[in-house]
């Protein structure tokens, strides 16, 4: 095992997430920048633990989304040590054809809180509303068609 302690800049921690956003809307090789051991949350799915269990994870994602295009000229960005908080917002389109669009339709929002050292993700949770076709609404009365 090796310790390594490089020491990071904020900007450095921002531009990693960056990249990680930017590799999910073009289909880059987001694994890469993870950590081996990362630990990664994403609603209704849970915790995965390491690359193995977050690649199947981004395949299981790609059977229900098409494209995905993240607002990166809005995203508000919180740094506190190797923390990265970023809330954006995105659009997209799911394998089915259903389109999303943050503030027109119940997907589009999301959090992303991040640990990164050595340039590496060790640690990310993902929270937004993953029904990103708007299909469960008899749950919710606010979202009625009456």
């Amino acid at each position: 095992m090796t310790i390594t302690t490089s020491v990071m800049t904020d900007e450095q921690r921002i531009s990693v997430a960056r990249e990680f956003l930017l590799r999910l809307d073009t289909g880059g090789d987001t694994l890469e920048l993870f950590d081996d051991d990362a630990l990664y949350y994403f609603p209704k799915r849970g915790f995965m633990r390491g690359k193995k269990e977050i690649a199947e994870f981004f395949t299981q994602l790609g059977a229900i989304i098409a494209t995905i295009e993240h607002h990166a000229a809005y995203f508000n960005f919180v740094v506190q040590n190797d923390l990265v908080v970023v809330e954006g917002t995105s659009h997209g389109t799911t394998v089915d054809g259903v389109e999303w669009r943050a503030g027109q339709t119940h997907a589009g929002n999301w959090c992303d809180v991040f640990e990164i050292r050595d340039f590496k993700i060790h640690r990310l949770s993902t929270y937004l509303d993953p029904d990103y076709a708007g299909a469960d609404t008899a749950r919710y009365p606010w979202l009625s068609q009456d």
